[in-house]
């Protein structure tokens, strides 16, 4: 979403983007440094086109990994031009200024400050793909979890002012989009950097009598403690809102939970998911959790496959654990060897893999309305209501449909993950 922020700025300044890094000016690599994976690719591009790089160009690291390494990214990549952090996207162009003056045009980092403090960073806060769009509510992350670098990279949660989500909810419907995906590093925190503890149903109402048009609202990233009576009423009174809820658990064993320093209380999430599941019977869930995290012992490591077991989550997301420096968790004692990770995320997936058939193969026979996103060949291919972009499965559809309308389309097979079907006549 920065990284769109940043296009649009160099776009006004009377700059073009272009397919081909050889033709550009300015090479900007938006960065990933939340866990070791993302890292690792993050400096392979870096070095890639600093390989590259011809006289003239101007090549820039900007993203979470320039806010968390600063000015030592460029002992990694001795070519780097620029490094902007994520919390100063918005001061793109003067960067490029100051590079430009540099006599010797040594490596420039702007100091970092909270941009979301800035009028610019306030109005850019959406990303469209196609019908759909994420509409970031909030910035930042104020929650103590021991193995997470959020909090150290985007800085404490901050919420946007509810008008300026309404206007930007407002613009994406007069584009003709038709499902906004509410997204932040907590979406249940909203509203709580003010003193209120449960402004996300109020900004839910307030977007939706903003916005009668809008087909669907999506719900990610719920903190299973700041899941209210009040968001589930909301959710299940609005046919608008997506029967959806991306609920990150992390583990189901309440002393992993607790050196993660995450809530514990693995009762009252079986009762939060039973009342969820009362009110909105065909609501899809996704969770994700993470395994081998320090001192993970196989008893544990069992509870939570247990509780998969149980739940019978729609959609799950598994992650080993990342040692991350800085963290809390880094420190812990009982590191697990590489190995156990994987045979522990193997085994969790195949489980839910079983899941999600079964789950898939209770939703043959209906009818569900499907935003189609793409078509070639004699197929199309959407997502229903139970399926975020590019996380979840998809509903393969006989025929070539048009791209960007709801379709009803009646389910006719099931894989693990994705559905089969074919479009309703009625359309």
């Amino acid at each position: 979403m920065d990284a769109e922020g940043i296009a649009r700025l160099l776009a006004q300044a009377g700059y073009t983007g272009v397919s081909d890094p050889a033709q550009a000016e300015v090479l900007i690599v938006n960065t990933c440094g939340f866990i070791e994976a993302a890292r690792a690719e993050s400096l392979r591009v870096l070095r890639e086109l600093a390989a590259r790089k011809r006289p003239g160009q101007l090549l820039i690291a900007a993203g979470c990994l320039s806010q968390r390494w600063g000015p030592a990214l460029a002992d990694f990549i001795p070519a780097l031009d620029g490094i902007l952090g994520t919390r100063c996207w918005v001061d793109i162009l003067r960067l490029l200024d100051r590079m430009r003056r540099a006599a010797q045009r040594p490596t420039t980092m702007l100091k970092p400050h909270d941009a979301m403090d800035d009028p610019l960073a306030q109005r850019w806060q959406v990303a469209v793909q196609g019908s759909s769009a994420y509409l970031k509510i909030a910035e930042g992350c104020s929650a103590p979890c021991a193995f997470c670098a959020i909090p150290a990279i985007k800085g404490p949660a901050r919420s946007r002012p509810l008008a300026d989500v309404i206007a930007d909810a407002e613009q994406l419907v007069r584009r003709g989009v038709q499902e906004i995906i509410l997204i932040a590093q907590d979406t249940t925190a909203y509203g709580r950097d003010w003193g209120k503890r449960d402004e996300l149903p109020h900004l839910i109402e307030a977007l939706l009598r903003a916005t009668p048009d809008l087909r669907w609202l999506r719900l990610l990233y719920a903190y299973p403690q700041h899941i209210s009576p009040r968001l589930i009423e909301v959710m299940a009174s609005h046919p608008q809102v997506c029967h959806y809820l991306d609920m990150p658990l992390q583990h189901a064993h309440p002393d992993v939970l607790r050196r993660m320093r995450r809530p514990a209380d693995i009762d009252a999430v079986r009762r939060l998911i039973a009342e969820l599941r009362r009110a909105m019977p065909d609501i899809a869930l996704r969770t994700s959790f993470i395994v081998g995290y320090p001192g993970e012992t196989e008893e544990e490591f069992q509870a939570l496959l247990d509780f998969v077991e149980e739940i019978q989550f729609d959609r799950v997301g598994v992650f080993t654990y990342s040692r991350e420096e800085g963290t809390p968790a880094a420190e812990l004692p009982g590191q697990l060897p590489e190995e156990v990770k994987e045979e522990r995320y193997r085994r969790v997936m195949e489980l839910q893999q079983g899941i999600s058939l079964a789950r898939n193969r209770g939703m043959v026979g209906r009818t569900l309305e499907v935003l189609v996103e793409g078509c070639d060949e004699g197929l199309s291919v959407g997502r229903s209501y139970r399926d975020a972009p590019e996380i979840d499965g998809l509903v393969l559809v006989e025929g070539e449909l048009p791209v960007g309308r709801m379709v009803p389309v009646r389910i006719t097979g099931a894989l693990e993950y994705d559905l089969v079907g074919v479009a309703d006549g009625s359309w």
